[in-house]
């Protein structure tokens, strides 16, 4: 298999603040020692990691740090990170939009990016003729630009206003058109940040679905920047998750999204709930004191879309109690109420023991698309209130592929339906 990129050692080091080294004797240093003496940057041995939740004990920082992978020809790869990972520095200087501090980078074949709104494309000009541009850039003749203009313009859907200058453009139309290019220019490697989050959602699944044609049907290489964890999955053969700068995990696509999104789990909701505030008039007999998110083996998990859920609840009951309901609501976060899931109907009232202990809500198939959602908790004794807690706790929902069609839920999104079930159509 043929390498079409490779990193190796890759650092960014970047000047917090004002360009150069602030001090005339710190920058004719850095020129001695680097352009006299041939040596390396002696500002290079300080710099703290690029961490943007703390303080800065550095004025330098490391976007990236001792980056080394490999990219097979014809793979696509998600790149996962939280926001200033450095995902986005990564893609630039693949793209050579800036150069590395240190290590070297091998890329073989011509690079089509889409970084930014608008990148690439001059203002004054109009859309057709950003086209001829961006395509000279790539190394192509006005005669093969020409031959897939008219694909070009039609996938972006900007024909009314493709002889118009781009500065009129809205970003939306600017994406619209920059991928087009982008994709259409037969670059041998193709690289994508998260500007597709700007798009409508039906250009987004189009544009996905080129992605794909691209890397299967045409064998190029793709590098995907996304906060979609679903469409990471699906578009994806690999990934790789950045965190403050440096490579914290390579993997599958599968397996990058499940280390990414495990690793969040406690910023996100640490599971205990003693403290949250409660409904008055409660007798406090049956007290809700954690919820966790966990499969058939109690191990913590993301909630997926079409998988199994176990939402585990640990409970502090005062004394034996029967005739007990213990109840979820699960809203939507402008406070929808999408289902309610009560033990009545399915167990019937049951009998607690005292002491504390958990009880479980088995969800064989999790009938919600992608988003944040939140829990009711609700326990009653002999049609008492022993404990409320009224859209409490959060639970966030991946996408996934719900019917086993290797689709996605889009259509779920646009017409704003939230619940799925299995069902099927004769003729």
């Amino acid at each position: 298999m043929t390498t079409a990129i490779e990193f190796n050692n890759v650092s960014k080091q970047y000047r917090l603040g004002l360009v150069s080294t602030k001090t005339i004797s710190h920058d004719l240093n850095r020129w001695w020692q680097t352009s006299v003496l041939h040596k390396e940057d002696p500002y290079l041995k300080i710099g703290s990691v690029n961490d943007r939740s703390k303080a800065a004990d550095s004025e330098y920082v490391w976007a990236l740090k001792d980056i080394d992978f490999k990219v097979e020809q014809g793979d696509v790869v998600g790149i996962i990170g939280k926001n200033g990972a450095g995902k986005s520095t990564l893609l630039k200087l693949l793209s050579r939009v800036t150069g590395p501090t240190t290590g070297t980078i091998k890329a073989r074949g011509r690079i089509g990016s889409l970084l930014e709104v608008g990148t690439g494309f001059h203002p004054e000009m109009t859309g057709k003729e950003n086209i001829y541009m961006n395509g000279a850039i790539l190394g192509m003749n006005k005669q093969e630009i020409t031959k897939k203009l008219d694909e070009i313009v039609a996938f972006s859907g900007c024909e009314r206003y493709i002889d118009t200058p781009v500065k009129r453009y809205s970003s939306g139309m600017k994406v619209r058109l920059g991928f087009a290019v982008a994709a259409h220019l037969d670059p041998e490697i193709l690289v994508v940040d998260e500007v597709l989050a700007v798009g409508d959602a039906e250009f987004q699944k189009k544009a996905i679905g080129k992605m794909q044609d691209v890397s299967r049907g045409e064998g190029r290489t793709v590098l995907f920047v996304s906060h979609n964890m679903a469409s990471i999955r699906h578009l994806c053969k690999s990934g790789i998750v950045l965190d403050n700068g440096r490579v914290d995990f390579i993997g599958t696509a599968d397996d990058a999204v499940d280390n990414y999104m495990s690793s969040n789990i406690q910023e996100k909701f640490n599971g205990s709930i003693v403290d949250y505030p409660r409904q008055r008039g409660c007798n406090g007999l049956i007290r809700f004191k954690s919820v966790s998110f966990v499969n058939k083996d109690d191990e913590p998990i993301i909630p997926h879309c079409g998988q199994f859920l176990r939402i585990q609840m640990g409970v502090d009951v005062k004394q034996p109690c029967e005739g007990c309901e213990l109840s979820l609501d699960l809203f939507t976060r402008s406070g929808t109420l999408l289902m309610n899931l009560s033990s009545i109907p399915v167990n019937g009232k049951v009998s607690l023991d005292k002491g504390e202990f958990f009880v479980n809500c088995d969800i064989d198939r999790l009938p919600l698309t992608g988003g944040r959602y939140l829990l009711s908790l609700w326990s009653s004794v002999g049609g008492a209130c022993a404990d409320y807690l009224e859209a409490a706790v959060p639970m966030d929902v991946q996408d996934d592929d719900y019917y086993h069609t290797g689709k996605l839920n889009f259509d779920s999104h646009i017409h704003g339906k939230i619940v799925l079930t299995d069902y099927k159509w004769t003729v």
